[in-house]
């Protein structure tokens, strides 16, 4: 602990957004960031708890009091190489993550948690720019091969920890390039492509393979996947949308919430997108239908598209303002939170249910019927309800956009050609310790196995189904 008196005497600053009015103009990253002194004065903080609720926090065990201390000490290598034992890719968690580390922080019981995140972000950034970060391709190689499909950060994960275990690695990726959801799903404003460019040419000069445009299940039979690796990791992540089954559902102007965002990201690395075909928010009413991350990604979309107003709606009630009893630290804090998108402009309205989509004269959507809802506890089962009040009004809205998460992966093709067993919710059933499935050889990580979650705990994911399938490969030796 370099400065025993920082978090006393130095407050947390944070590197902040770009000016709204140049922001709202571009697809590059919103956020700011310190320069290396005021970074360095930031790690200062870091109180090296006898307890680190910081690490109890993270999904990946990150060691942050140890990496931050040499942070401080600006041994950005040593930071690195602590950094990189448990997080494969910082770069991205430093940029999406929502920092469960940092509401764990014990300074977070007064709100002035460590910018353990930019910290984070900092470390991987100097250590890019400085050289630091060098391909690293294992001595021996195993001589067994393994398939990992789908090239999200579970997958991706997956495939660094294997194939620094000295195993024959192919990603199979069903889309043009590599990344998943942190490509095509992510906005470029909250996370640049480059950053995924470097780190796969990375993984590339260390062995691992990339196929893209490949379609397990069809392009690749079921039967030669089988026979052509010697383990298989699912990984292609949870896509089914949560849909609305209300009257007008199929009116021009409605789409789910990543066929704007990807397609969006597809526009920004050069696609070609025919105009019949171009989902657009400019000089439309937007209606963003879900309170959760995707939804303030498609507000700060639609302002950039040149939207004439955003309007995001919930089904819940609004959380409480900066303290909720319900969830006290060190345990995550479910409050309101306000991202870079809405803060770019959006009427945010609660406790709503979406009773239609209602068309114009030419069959487009042109304002959506909500009804106000209220929350009821239901005294036998003791679960919450939703009551609907009868107090119905509309929105205007051209363009609906409905962002309410995913229910589980796409079991037609490839999960039903294995035939591996899965849960009630549709995911694929994995042993929690090792993460194979109910086949032979297959394994699973991140949401095709959990459902819907965080870049962070995919990556974790990914992590532990290597460990397993490595385990595996060694048993068959």
């Amino acid at each position: 602990m370099g400065n025993p008196k920082a978090f006393l005497n130095i407050p947390r600053r944070e590197g902040g957004y770009r000016p709204l009015e140049e922001r709202v103009n571009d697809y590059n990253e919103v956020e700011m960031r310190l320069n290396a002194p005021q970074r360095r004065e930031q790690a200062s903080r870091c109180m090296e708890c006898g307890v680190p609720f910081c690490h109890w926090s993270c999904p990946l065990g990150n060691r942050q009091p140890e990496w931050q201390d040499r942070l401080y000490r600006d041994d950005i290598e040593g930071a690195y190489t602590l950094l990189s034992m448990t997080d494969d890719f910082p770069e991205f968690t430093g940029r999406v993550c929502p920092a469960l580390c940092e509401k764990g922080c014990v300074l977070n019981k007064q709100h002035e948690a460590v910018t353990i995140r930019e910290n984070e972000l900092s470390i991987v950034e100097r250590a890019f720019a400085e050289g630091i970060v060098t391909p690293q391709p294992p001595v021996r190689r195993s001589g067994k091969r393994v398939a990992v499909i789908g090239s999200g950060p579970a997958g991706l994960a997956c495939a660094n920890r294997l194939n620094r275990r000295g195993h024959l690695v192919t990603v199979f990726e069903k889309n043009e390039a590599p990344g998943g959801l942190l490509r095509f799903g992510i906005p470029d404003f909250k996370l640049d492509k480059s950053v995924i460019d470097r780190r796969i040419s990375l993984m590339q000069a260390e062995g691992v393979e990339f196929r893209c445009g490949v379609k397990v299940g069809e392009d690749i039979s079921v039967a030669d996947l089988l026979a052509g690796y010697d383990a298989v990791c699912l990984a292609m992540g949870a896509e089914v949308p949560r849909d609305l089954n209300v009257e007008g559902r199929d009116l021009h102007g409605v789409h789910f919430a990543l066929e704007l965002l990807q397609q969006q990201n597809r526009v920004n690395a050069g696609a070609k997108i025919p105009s019949s075909a171009r989902i657009s928010a400019k000089g439309k009413n937007v209606l963003v239908i879900g309170g959760g991350d995707t939804g303030s990604d498609c507000v700060g979309t639609a302002h950039r598209q040149g939207a004439l107003s955003v309007t995001q709606i919930e089904i819940m009630p609004k959380p409480p303002v900066g303290d909720n009893p319900a969830t006290p630290w060190p345990y995550w804090p479910v409050v309101l939170k306000t991202s870079s998108s809405h803060e770019e402009g959006c009427d945010r309205r609660w406790l709503l249910d979406t009773r239609r989509f209602i068309p114009d004269e030419k069959g487009n959507v042109s304002e959506v019927e909500v009804e106000e809802v209220e929350w009821v506890k239901d005294e036998k089962s003791g679960r919450m309800n939703h009551v609907h009040t009868g107090r119905v009004s509309a929105i205007k809205a051209e363009l609906v956009l409905l962002a309410m998460g995913f229910t589980n992966p796409v079991a037609q093709g490839l999960i039903d050609g294995l035939g591996v067993e899965k849960d009630a919710r549709g995911n694929v059933r994995t042993d929690p310790a090792t993460h194979a499935t109910s086949v032979d050889k297959v394994f699973a990580a991140g949401d095709v196995a959990s459902g819907a979650s965080l870049v962070v705990r995919c990556i974790a994911s990914g992590r532990d189904a290597a460990a397993g399938i490595d385990a595996y490969l060694k048993n068959k030796d």
